[in-house]
């Protein structure tokens, strides 16, 4: 698989389109990572124009299409083993593996030094901690070899809201943003494993060591549950901290937590593939809910 793997990359540069690039950024995940940093700097208190404000979204799409790069490059051996990621274009030999990675520093980099020029060096150095963390500390270390993989790499996506907050005020010694970086710390996991769930067989052909691979599925869907309970109280404590936070986010974070929890519930007591694929379906709506309530009240005050 190997050998036929490498010389399909000899044709790469004439296959690739520009839709397999957008693919090499994951535009999923950078649209919720982009989100949250967006959220995190209209949350900052002071004022930015909004060139400022583009440039610094600019600089955190930039960072996480940069760790998506790198992520797919170093796992173009297991992406070729799992069904749900065996057209990735790397795999395909759309796109050549040394072409990504080249891209993908460069990206890192111009991200980093623009982020670090509009607004200031320590927003800069967060989000290249950021993509270090996602690029080497998870993709090349926690992914392959412990079951808390996603735990800890969650932090990666976490820091997005920081970097905001950061990129406005020069500072995170504040609650609000950490609250922020909670809320999505807490959310990765159960909405990482509920996918891992429903593709518990291409995590186990592929030798990665998932939570459902090594602790069972009843177990994680334990967790998962206990993760969506922690939520709940940490994405309501930006209320007693944030003067520009009143009834509607209340609402939309309350319902929306109760409506996760159910969610989790559901999944563990019966277990069922199809109720696993419809709470990470709505784990990702969730998060969006939740960062979108919290600007349109900030913005209603």
């Amino acid at each position: 698989m190997t050998v036929a793997y490498e010389s399909s990359e000899y044709h790469a540069a004439q296959l690739s389109s520009p839709r397999d690039w957008l693919t090499m950024t994951k535009p999923g995940v950078l649209m919720l990572v982009v989100f949250s940093g967006a959220a995190g700097m209209w949350m900052a208190p002071g004022e930015t124009n909004l060139f400022l404000q583009a440039v610094i979204v600019l600089s955190i799409a930039m960072g996480s299409a940069a760790g998506g790069m790198l992520n797919m490059v170093y796992d173009r051996d297991i992406d070729a083993i799992m069904k749900r990621t065996q057209t990735r274009p790397i795999v395909r030999g759309a796109i050549a593996s040394d072409d990504a990675q080249v891209l993908g520093l460069a990206l890192a980099i111009f991200s980093v030094a623009l982020l670090g020029l509009a607004s200031n060096w320590q927003a800069a150095a967060w989000l290249a901690f950021a993509i270090f963390f996602y690029a080497v500390i998870y993709t090349r270390w926690l992914k392959r070899h412990t079951p808390q993989n996603i735990v800890i790499g969650g932090a990666a996506g976490a820091f997005p809201p920081v970097i905001g907050w950061l990129a406005v005020t020069g500072g995170a010694h504040a609650m609000l943003p950490w609250l922020l970086f909670a809320v999505v710390f807490l959310w990765t996991p159960p909405h990482f494993w509920a996918l891992a769930l429903f593709r518990n067989e291409d995590y186990r052909r592929a030798q990665v060591p998932m939570m459902p691979v090594v602790a069972g599925e009843k177990s994680t869907s334990l967790q998962m549950l206990v993760y969506t309970l922690l939520l709940l109280p940490v994405t309501l404590a930006p209320l007693a901290i944030a003067s520009t936070l009143g009834w509607f986010y209340g609402v939309a974070a309350g319902a929306l937590g109760a409506r996760f929890i159910a969610y989790a519930w559901k999944v563990y007591r019966t277990l069922d593939d199809k109720k696993a694929r419809a709470m990470f379906g709505f784990s990702i709506l969730y998060l969006a809910g939740i960062f979108a309530a919290m600007l349109i009240d900030h913005a209603l005050i």
